[in-house]
């Protein structure tokens, strides 16, 4: 007999939603292959790749690669326990009401508050990287005001699309798939068999990055490579209500969205190594933007300007992903009535079923600081993300940790994807390379200058320290009466509902 049985096909999308406490809101216009495509333009490898393969190379050398094996085998974990929590709570917002229904109402103020500022800072960092894609292809010159106009029509674009409605959000994103694996497979594949201008084995030679120093030291400096391409998947949970068959097929997308991008970005990453016409200058730090002299001497001009179309509709689709994880987990924080003007903000367009409202605020907050940053100049740019990816790892290790928690209380995941009797020692794995790349990700700069050493730690405790503060004299929480902390006894209903009971007795 199956020793964790849990709910089948017989309990449908409505009928799950509905015992959690919930009502259909959303329509379910989203399948598996569009619900994935939002992961993966969310993660974006080519995004990823792009903005750190610089800093990557000049920090770790060529071996710094291997971070994207180690960052995408420590984050599968982390999916993994994303994978049996979404199945058991399909609900719209992802890590908000994870996190409540797994440990309560004050533990997910913070972990939603710091997620959703690591979006909205996120969207407005993409927003501005992908400027730079588009003023070369309109051949504009890179100023403080073109970048500003540019930033903003990436974001209006953006919210436009999102606002026509889910069907649209995943063609869009079915695109921006596309164009995804042409940059970065297609291109990668092209680099490493026609243009190849190193041997496989650079990735094997530091090059004298670390100088007198350990190697050990340069390359726990180049983590955030691979620190920062691989999250976007949980974005997949984030339109749960939005999803066809959510509790089987959004795990399924997770865990695609961490293997195909994984592949993806290495095609990439070590495509643009082999066919670096001047691979020392990049270790060395003298050519700090190497990407585009690669694509001109590896595809010429015509073909440069062709894969500027292909990362341009890459950066569009990573902001309009982005948008519309950051409205589904305002709504979600909204509808249960924990943040300020929530009735306003939990509202949903009768005609295209969206969060307009939520969707508005995760647009005009990343329009604002993009003005911020104009007035303030690009270093202003790099201090404010500087917090995004740590912010997003410990709002992930915040549902890891809840999950271990009620599985040490008892909690069997209920839901149909589960791990079994492997569950708890992928949780145990998962929250332990959690809390080692939060220390990594934590580690202060050594450039002498306080901002610029400590703007991670820092940036986190603005962001903590103002949701502490927010929390404790409004208390938000007190208004709100859903569920929390229910993982075992809403497993416990679900294995008893009838439908799955008669499935699981099918099964036994």
């Amino acid at each position: 007999m199956n020793d964790n049985p849990s709910p089948q096909k017989g309990l449908g999308d409505s009928e799950h939603l509905k015992a959690l406490g919930y009502e259909n809101s959303f329509h379910r216009s989203m399948g598996l292959w569009a619900n994935f495509a939002l992961g993966f333009t969310y993660l974006s490898p080519l995004v990823g790749v792009y903005s750190l393969f610089a800093l990557a190379l000049s920090t770790g050398g060529p071996p710094s690669i291997f971070w994207l094996i180690i960052v995408g085998t420590g984050q599968l974990l982390v999916a993994l326990v994303f994978g049996e929590v979404v199945s058991q709570y399909p609900i719209a917002g992802g890590i908000y009401p994870w996190t409540r229904r797994l440990w309560g109402k004050r533990y997910a103020w913070m972990a939603a508050w710091v997620y959703v500022w690591a979006m909205i800072v996120t969207i407005t960092a993409v927003a501005e990287f992908g400027t730079g894609f588009l003023a070369s292809l309109i051949n504009a010159p890179v100023t403080n005001e073109v970048t500003l106009g540019l930033s903003v029509l990436f974001l209006v674009v953006a919210f436009g699309l999102n606002f026509s409605g889910t069907k649209t959000l995943g063609r869009v994103a079915r695109i921006g798939l596309a164009a995804e694996l042409v940059g970065v497979v297609g291109l990668g594949l092209y680099l490493l068999i026609f243009q190849r201008k190193q041997e496989f084995s650079v990735f094997f030679d530091t090059m004298g990055v670390q100088g007198d120093g350990s190697y050990v030291a340069a390359f726990l400096g180049a983590a955030l490579a691979g620190l920062f391409l691989f999250y976007g998947f949980e974005a997949c949970g984030d339109v749960a209500e939005e999803v066809e068959n959510p509790a089987r097929g959004i795990p399924r997308a997770m865990i695609l969205t961490i293997l195909v991008g994984g592949v993806s970005a290495l095609f990439s990453f070590g495509g643009y190594v082999l066919a670096a016409p001047d691979l020392q200058a990049i270790v060395t730090g003298k050519d700090i933007d190497p990407i585009p002299a690669i694509l001109d001497a590896s595809l010429g001009t015509v073909g440069a300007k062709i894969f500027l179309v292909v990362a341009l509709t890459a950066f569009l689709s990573c902001v309009l992903s982005l948008q519309a994880a950051a409205s589904r987990l305002l709504f979600s924080f909204a509808r249960d009535g924990m943040i300020p003007g929530h009735a306003w903000l939990s509202r949903v367009s009768p005609r295209t079923a969206v969060p307009v409202n939520a969707l508005i605020v995760a647009c005009t907050i990343p329009l604002l600081l993009c003005l911020l940053i104009y007035v303030g100049g690009s270093t202003l740019l790099a201090r404010i993300t500087a917090f995004a990816v740590i912010g997003i790892y410990v709002a992930f290790q915040a549902v890891v940790l809840a999950a271990l928690r009620q599985r040490l209380k008892g909690w069997r995941p209920a839901g149909p994807f589960n791990l079994g009797r492997f569950g708890f020692v992928v949780n145990v794995v998962a929250l332990a390379y959690g809390i080692f790349a939060m220390v990594l990700l934590a580690r202060p700069g050594a450039t002498g200058v306080f901002l610029d050493d400590w703007i991670v730690l820092i940036g986190l405790a603005v962001v903590m320290g103002t949701g502490l503060l927010y929390l404790f004299i409004a208390k938000p929480h007190s208004a709100s009466h859903q569920p929390e902390g229910d993982a075992i006894a809403v497993a416990a209903m679900l294995r008893a509902h009838p439908e799955n009971a008669r499935t699981t007795s099918d099964t036994d």
